[in-house]
């Protein structure tokens, strides 16, 4: 886990600098190079290049990347939020706040919540200063599913299912859920509920619909990134290679 830094101008790996500016995932850009749709000078990129943000002429699919001196490098963490926090920087109604979780040092950064939970649900939460990866963690159009545990009030007929699965509409919204997944055969409390979406509290007006309130809910997997071996409240900063997780 490394500090906030400023990367110095100068000859640097083409794929990390194009990470930095939030580009997309390393692994991405590589694709992109072998690819042919990365243009350096006005040839072709290959991996491993350098380029010098402050003199080279780099395109990435048609778009000019501007070019920069310093440039602070991004910096994401995983959080494993509890009941009880709130997803937003302030509320003059309650104190505790998402953000009180992280690391002293980065409390005063600039983060952006990609994936929001209300505050009565738990689980996993991606903060990240960078605008991009927020946005592609969110849009639906990336491809990154968001699996929760859901544990409702009252028993679910799994003769509803098909209705569920088709969705509702809701205050204008559809809310439509990728998967439900019943825990066992029968009536049951507990539901693994798969959204590509994320809407406000999707899954509490999903079910209270259907007249089954939610008790608890917990977002477990978002892509690839699992909350495993880690306690409520810890927040993880996470490596280039963890963030190729959430789009595997």
């Amino acid at each position: 886990m490394k500090d906030t830094e400023a990367l110095a101008a100068g000859p640097m790996r083409l794929q990390k600098y194009l990470a930095h500016r939030g580009v997309a995932s390393r692994r991405e850009i590589e694709a992109w190079i072998a690819e042919g749709e990365v243009i350096v000078n006005g040839k072709e990129a290959t991996l491993g290049m350098k380029v010098d943000p402050d003199k080279d002429h780099v395109v990435v699919q048609g778009k000019r990347i501007k070019p920069g001196g310093l440039l602070r490098q991004s910096i994401t963490f995983m959080v494993y939020k509890p009941r009880g926090f709130l997803c937003s920087h302030r509320d003059p109604h309650h104190s505790k706040t998402i953000f009180e979780l992280l690391p002293p040092a980065f409390r005063k950064e600039k983060f952006i919540c990609a994936g929001r939970l209300d505050k009565d649900s738990e689980g996993l939460v991606i903060l990240t200063t960078d605008g991009a990866l927020a946005q592609r963690v969110m849009h639906p159009s990336h491809g990154v599913i968001k699996r929760y545990d859901v544990t409702l009030e009252v028993l679910f007929d799994p003769s509803r299912l098909a209705d569920i699965r088709r969705g509702v509409w809701d205050d204008g919204e559809h809310l439509i859920p990728e998967k439900v997944i019943p825990s066992r055969a029968g009536p049951t409390r507990r539901l693994e509920v798969h959204l590509a979406q994320g809407r406000k509290r999707e899954i509490r007006r999903l079910f209270a619909v259907f007249g089954c309130p939610v008790r608890k809910l917990k977002r477990f997997q978002m892509g690839k990134m699992a909350l495993k071996n880690i306690a409520v409240g810890t927040a993880w900063r996470l490596a280039d290679e963890d963030i190729a997780k959430l789009f595997a």
